[in-house]
């Protein structure tokens, strides 16, 4: 790779594709006055947002096909490495981060959303959020939905990239499990689709990682059946009213649940009714692919503990269930377009799936970690699997967490004094370590979309061996590690698309 002259790397985009007619807007170096703003529309984790933070030499925001091509061309004989970033929710930062001279390649522009209902597919491009997706669905029909993430501002291309598992998953499984054509730029400029690429590089992009074997700039979906109305409800319990007990029972409960039937614990901390005092929270939320009259026999019959009342139950249409499992009013419907509808934050996360009930006491010391002070913006999201989860093969996409997960648990924790960042980035490691010996082994299986660069690391510079990457390459994807290593070695043996936790070639 050549050196990084940064006048040459500007002078070949705009002596390539991109006209001086698009260059204004496409193309954002750091003495633009829009660069910053450009550059922090995304950033959803404020940890990678300081004064010290790496930032890209340029910022591409390509309006067409051809933009990207050029992109990746300039980039590559300039010495420059490309960051791709469709949402900004990369929790660790790496799509619009690095330690080395880079370039942002940001997918902002491509965001058409087509649905076609009379064949249940759609066309996303990478760029738009699963909120925009969700949108387009429903302003079309009231029983087609799709299987996706809670948080309306994810972007489709991670999204997509890594898995992505949401409220339909015990009924549909993942999101990537419903890819069925993509449009891909590869590191030689070429645009592939599913046929032109072969089913093993189709295989990879399903769950095996973005910005790895090229840049996805489409995805084709297939959609799948919901009802008109469907079930929600909440139901809190503190650990003065039984917390631990019930959540204990719910282990051995949610995963073998009608497949209509998701549920999720969220543990935080809350005020007590002792003034003064903090206490904590198992938020027991569900949906149910159903009328409420269906439901509450149902729970009062596999899960009486919980004490379901027709009063924690809301009935609504599919799309409204992903505002309020998101934490928003469920009128009107359009705020999934908001792309700045939620706050940002700093924060960390980390993922386990759990194949073993915990026991009493192990739940115990788990939730009375949420009593420290550093917990005081702390969640974890604990969601069921089993269902159709159950009946997929590990094999069947990179993403290997399937049959005998009972739950995925996400840990996160925020702050706000990015000074103070140090005590929260410990207490997150302390809990997952508390975790360990309740979490799945062998390996300690982890959630690609929730990227955790504790787990390991590639060299950014130079080659990274198998060993290196298969610390944190066989915790995100098991046995399928070895074949996506196969996969990439065919179609970038240079290792041009890369990042921190990318796979790397042999």
């Amino acid at each position: 790779m050549k050196a990084h002259p940064y006048g040459d790397f500007l002078h070949c985009l705009s002596s390539s594709y991109i006209k001086l007619f698009y260059y204004s807007k496409v193309i954002y170096t750091q003495n633009n006055p829009s660069y910053s703003s450009v550059l922090n529309a995304s950033i959803h984790n404020t940890r990678f947002a300081t004064p010290t933070t790496p930032k890209p030499y340029a910022i591409i925001t390509p309006l067409k096909t051809s933009h990207v091509q050029s992109t990746i061309y300039c980039s590559k004989n300039h010495g420059f490495q490309l960051r791709i970033r469709s949402g900004g929710h990369d929790v660790e930062g790496v799509s619009y981060v690095s330690q080395v001279p880079f370039v942002v390649l940001d997918l902002v522009n491509f965001r058409d959303v087509k649905v076609d209902t009379k064949n249940e597919v759609a066309w996303v491009q990478s760029g738009a959020t699963t909120g925009e997706l969700y949108y387009g669905i429903a302003s079309k029909t009231q029983t087609l939905g799709f299987p996706a993430g809670i948080c309306h501002t994810i972007g489709i291309g991670g999204h997509l990239s890594g898995g992505g598992f949401g409220i339909l998953g015990r009924k549909y499984g993942l999101a990537a499990d419903h890819v069925i054509d993509v449009k891909l730029v590869d590191a030689n400029g070429r645009v592939l689709n599913r046929k032109s690429m072969g089913e093993e590089l189709f295989w990879a992009i399903r769950g095996g990682g973005g910005n790895t074997f090229g840049v996805v700039l489409a995805w084709k979906v297939k959609l799948v059946p919901v009802p008109p109305v469907v079930t929600v409800f909440t139901v809190n319990k503190n650990l003065e009213q039984n917390a631990t007990k019930i959540f204990h029972r719910w282990q051995y409960i949610a995963h073998k649940l009608p497949n209509e039937l998701f549920t999720a614990v969220w543990v935080m901390k809350v005020n007590s009714s002792q003034v003064g005092k903090k206490t904590v929270q198992a938020g027991f939320r569900g949906m149910f692919l159903g009328g409420v009259d269906e439901l509450i026999p149902l729970i009062q019959h596999e899960f009486p503990e919980l004490g379901l009342a027709k009063e924690n139950c809301t009935q609504m249409s599919w799309v409204q269930s992903i505002l309020y499992f998101g934490g928003l009013p469920i009128q009107p419907v359009n705020i999934l377009l908001n792309r700045s509808a939620l706050p940002v934050s700093s924060l960390k996360a980390k993922t386990d799936f759990v194949r073993e009930p915990m026991s009493e006491t192990g739940i115990e010391g788990f939730m009375n970690m949420f009593l420290e002070e550093e917990a005081d913006f702390a969640i974890t999201m604990i969601e069921a699997f089993g269902g159709r989860m159950d009946e997929i093969r590990e094999n069947e996409l990179p993403y290997p967490h399937r049959a005998g997960i009972l739950f995925e648990s996400t840990y996160i924790v925020q702050w706000t004094n990015e000074a103070e960042a140090g005590r929260y980035i410990s207490w997150i490691r302390r809990l997952y370590s508390y975790m360990a010996s309740y979490a799945s082994k062998s390996p300690r299986e982890a959630y690609y979309n929730y990227k955790d660069l504790d787990l390991g690391t590639n060299n950014i510079v130079g080659y990274t061996s198998y060993e290196q990457a298969s610390v944190w390459g066989l915790k995100y994807f098991k046995n399928n590690f070895k074949r996506l290593v196969q996969i990439k070695t065919k179609v970038d043996p240079m290792n041009f698309f890369r990042n921190e936790q990318s796979t790397p070639p042999l």
